[in-house]
């Protein structure tokens, strides 16, 4: 098994509270991690219909039968469970005794949120990052950029080498039928299919609701309600934009992006690697690559995500922005294997801007790591680990 950072974390917290609670996207690898790590407690799906309908017939019945806790994987299929985990854990407040799971968020964490605060660690397990599967640039020596992002990071295409473009078919059908039609109770699943591909062809855009509602032909509110679900889901972010005002980033608009590339690639049509040669988005797709990484190595380290991008009201623009409101590092982002003097300009202006800026770098689609203007120039094969420094 492909060691994941989040291991750390979840180690830590398993001692220090009687739950830890993994989330997460579909298929990111949140039952194998914690089968994996917790292998001396009983796994039990609450998938499995008997015991789903054990755990929800007879609540209590069913944890007298795991009296030292158990990993309970899916847990949102029995979302009234939690109330009675809640009872039992503080009648026996041991740490690491219970392991939740689950892919659906909004039924999970609601119940979550109100039965077991101050007795959960809520971790979140997103699809592989670049350095979990190549640690140090180990094994990357021939991937090609175009081939990194049509593969995408789900663990299932890696673990048992799969066509992404027919594992991913498969994954978006399943989300569809699974996750969209009973959360939302969306009948017109081509309409949902069509609002999803038409998120992927502006990823790295500003968010446009009404141009994606026009396209689609749903309304403004439906619009804001299906993003919901692409959030919840862990499919999308939405990343926000900075500005010395803090009211002010709340009600600007965000950027769009896909927290999977090769999601994002079988949503465009993309079928092979080659197809990404000379393709429009591509730009987009390498920019969507490594926002993701930065979302996957705040979550996987147990970190608050403290992400953002800047634009001005001259169009001036920064595409990634981490850290803290004293000490902010800003990133530039170019698929370009070529540094540019242009490439700057962005961050030449935020400097003269932003207080506290004590980082700018150019993450790039070149090979060579180097320092030009006083900013880290960084290959796309060197960015694990770069945004929590």
């Amino acid at each position: 098994m492909i060691k994941r950072v989040l291991e750390k974390k979840l180690l830590q917290w398993a001692s220090q509270y009687p739950v830890i609670t993994v989330t997460g996207p579909r298929q990111s690898g949140k039952t194998t991690l914690c089968r994996a790590l917790f292998s001396e407690k009983p796994y039990i799906s609450l998938e499995d219909l008997d015991n789903r309908e054990f755990a929800r017939m007879d609540p209590r019945g069913f944890l007298a039968e795991i009296p030292d806790g158990a990993v309970l994987d899916e847990i949102q299929y029995v979302p009234n469970l939690v109330s009675y985990i809640q009872t039992n854990v503080d009648e026996t407040p041991e740490s690491g005794r219970f392991i939740l799971t689950g892919s659906r968020q909004f039924e999970m964490m609601e119940k979550v949120s109100q039965s077991l605060a101050g007795r959960t660690a809520v971790a979140r397990l997103l699809p592989f990052s670049f350095g979990e599967l190549y640690p140090q640039g180990k094994g990357s020596e021939n991937l090609t950029l175009n081939q990194m992002l049509y593969t995408g990071f789900y663990p299932r295409i890696h673990d048992r080498q799969l066509n992404p473009t027919e594992a991913l078919s498969f994954y978006i059908s399943t989300y569809l039928e699974r996750d969209v039609r009973q959360i939302l109770a969306v009948n017109d699943l081509d309409r949902f299919a069509t609002f999803i591909r038409l998120c992927a062809g502006r990823c790295g855009q500003l968010l446009n609701l009404q141009s994606i509602g026009g396209e689609c032909g749903i309304t403004y509110n439906t619009v804001k309600s299906w993003l919901s679900v692409l959030q919840a889901s862990g499919i999308i972010k939405l990343l926000r934009p900075w500005h010395a005002n803090i009211g002010k980033r709340l009600v600007k608009s965000p950027k769009l992006y896909f927290l999977d590339t090769g999601l994002a690639c079988f949503l465009l049509g993309i079928q092979k690697p080659d197809h990404l040669t000379g393709h429009p988005l591509r730009g987009a797709l390498f920019e969507t690559f490594v926002v993701s990484e930065a979302y996957k190595q705040h979550d996987h380290a147990g970190k608050s995500e403290r992400l953002w991008f800047y634009r001005d009201s001259h169009g001036n623009e920064v595409d990634l922005l981490a850290g803290s409101e004293t000490e902010l590092s800003a990133w530039e982002i170019k698929s370009a294997s070529t540094v540019s003097p242009d490439f700057f300009k962005g961050l030449c202006n935020l400097e003269k801007n932003a207080s506290g800026l004590k980082e700018q770098g150019l993450v790039y689609g070149g090979n060579k790591k180097m320092i030009r203007q006083g900013v880290n120039i960084i290959p796309w094969k060197q960015v694990d680990g770069i945004f929590l420094a």
